[in-house]
């Protein structure tokens, strides 16, 4: 029988209510969860390890590394299949594309959690735990990247983005949809993926800013961002990847002083293009030395480049990394 080695990271999986406060908190071990994924045992034998046991917002990119360095080391072993990793929703699709950027394996990766907490009704961790196993052991899962499952779906971590605060589906790719299903237990793909991107770390050792461009932004928190000694920058520009114009001197400051500024959009469909040449349009950004980033949110294009500035500070470099040609 095929071996899962399943990483349990706390989040709302882990959760129940305390009646002293009456709100949620990490609370469940990695057995308890276990024990209520009823006949797992008849697909796979499971090897469970407690990594941390962290709320969403918790998580930190030094923590990721540290969660990918110890999945590699399961990866590598030749008893274990695949690994599935539980995890908070808030932040679960950072942890996932920082994973699917760090680790080199054609075994799967499955990254899974809870929308509702074990004192709810409806609690779906133990289904969404089960339908991750299924996926880890699926021949057909190899060499796809890392992989997002939840409510019987499965979306790959370079697409997918939570697109609802409650709601069981709440994980989605906006842009392409979801690769596949399990479907009783059955693994089925309808699109043939295979993982893009592999930036071998070490150490996570670059701070990296996210900024919302909205009507009549200035470049005040461009400089101060600029001041606190930032390494890179990320700007989610209006819909092509536009930005107001008093923004963009603070930009030009920026990459004068070697700092990286990577523009994606605030909208939730669609990719960043040079499509406007007035003062802050897309061109103009583009000509002042503004790495584009496809159809990455701003919270995963800031991943990127964390990971990225890691690896290598020449801005030529981080631009392939980021455009791939797609430019």
């Amino acid at each position: 029988m095929k071996k899962v080695a399943i990483v349990f990271n706390g989040g709302t999986i882990s959760m129940k209510v305390d009646p002293r406060i009456k709100a949620a908190v990490p609370t469940l071990s990695a057995e308890e969860i276990l024990a209520m994924v009823t006949g797992i045992e008849g697909y796979a034998e499971i090897e469970p390890h407690t990594f941390s046991n962290l709320p969403g917002p918790h998580m930190t990119p030094e923590k990721m590394l540290e969660l990918s360095k110890f999945i590699k080391n399961l990866l590598d072993r030749e008893d274990i299949t695949g690994v599935v990793v539980t995890h908070g929703t808030d932040s679960l699709e950072e942890t996932a594309y920082f994973l699917d950027l760090t680790l080199n394996s054609e075994k799967p990766v499955i990254v899974t959690g809870a929308m509702r907490n074990s004192s709810e009704l409806g609690y779906d961790g133990p289904h969404n735990l089960a339908a991750s196993i299924c996926t880890a052991i699926s021949e057909e899962a190899k060499g796809r990247g890392v992989l997002v499952c939840f409510n019987s779906e499965l979306l790959l971590a370079s697409e997918v983005t939570k697109a609802n605060s409650m709601s069981l589906n709440a994980f989605q790719s906006p842009n392409l949809g979801p690769i596949g299903i399990v479907d009783s237990n059955k693994v089925i793909f309808y699109r043939n993926t295979k993982k893009s991107q592999y930036i071998d770390i070490e150490n996570v050792n670059a701070k990296v800013e996210l900024i919302k461009a909205v009507t009549g932004m200035d470049s005040s928190y461009i400089d101060y961002c600029i001041e606190r000694g930032i390494d890179g920058l990320v700007i989610e520009g209006m819909g092509r990847g536009n930005v107001p114009p008093l923004m963009v001197d603070g930009i030009k400051r920026a990459i004068d002083r070697n700092i990286p500024v990577v523009v994606v959009s605030r909208c939730f469909q669609g990719r960043v293009l040079d499509s406007y040449g007035y003062v802050g349009g897309g061109k103009n950004l583009r000509n002042i030395g503004v790495i584009f980033g496809d159809n990455l949110p701003g919270q995963k294009a800031r991943i990127k480049l964390i990971v990225a500035l890691s690896k290598t500070r020449n801005l030529e470099e981080i631009k392939k990394i980021f455009e791939m040609e797609l430019y």
